[in-house]
């Protein structure tokens, strides 16, 4: 794939901007999803939350159609001035969460970028390719979600990066962090699940 090619789905390569990067399947989004999205962008004081639809996920059950959760999430978020969608996992053949990240670093190198996850996600995050090498590689920001509450405290992670853990009030400042650093944000909890939207579909 072209260089031309892949800047047309990453931010331009010269910004300065303070980006939340957002990933995940996305099968489908929900009002959840956007809590999310939209805690970190206030908390975090970022520019920019770019979701990314992953192309698969080796760790779930094969999740519906690439296009159709792409158009889901574009639908979502069409209306939001903060909001961002790249298709570019599909355009770059990427499958795992640390390409994916050097790419949009590499490509945006005065970027300030944060990974943003919700804390459902943290419980199997040392499942994830060179997990160790992400953490390092970009600060990451986890918003409480329902049944996950302890994800914090109790995840493999948390353990391992536990002296990489940010208060709180530095909110704010995570993306002009070094990595590792990480923040555990709570807000009033969306149960919005996925899960459940797939299974009262399937009723």
């Amino acid at each position: 794939m072209s260089r031309l090619r892949v800047a047309q789905h990453l931010p331009p390569a010269s910004t300065r901007a303070r980006i939340g990067l957002f990933g995940g399947s996305f099968n489908p989004p929900h009002d959840g999803h956007m809590h999310v999205a939209e805690t970190a962008l206030k908390r975090l004081a970022l520019d920019q939350v770019w979701w990314i639809p992953a192309r698969g996920n080796p760790l779930k059950e094969a999740p519906a159609a690439f296009q159709g959760r792409l158009g889901a999430v574009q639908i979502m978020t069409r209306n939001h001035r903060g909001m961002r969608v790249s298709d570019i996992e599909a355009h770059a053949h990427l499958t795992y969460t640390i390409d994916t990240v050097r790419l949009f670093r590499a490509h945006s190198p005065g970027a300030q970028f944060v990974w943003i996850m919700g804390s459902d996600s943290l419980m199997n995050f040392h499942h994830w390719k060179d997990w160790h090498t992400l953490a390092r590689t970009i600060p990451i920001a986890v918003i409480a979600r329902p049944g996950a509450t302890l994800a914090a405290r109790s995840s493999h992670f948390a353990k391992v990066f536990k002296e990489a853990r940010r208060p709180r009030r530095m909110s704010a400042m995570l993306a002009e962090q070094k990595s590792p650093a990480w923040i555990y944000l709570t807000a009033p909890l969306n149960p919005a699940s996925s899960t459940a939207i797939r299974q009262g579909r399937s009723r």
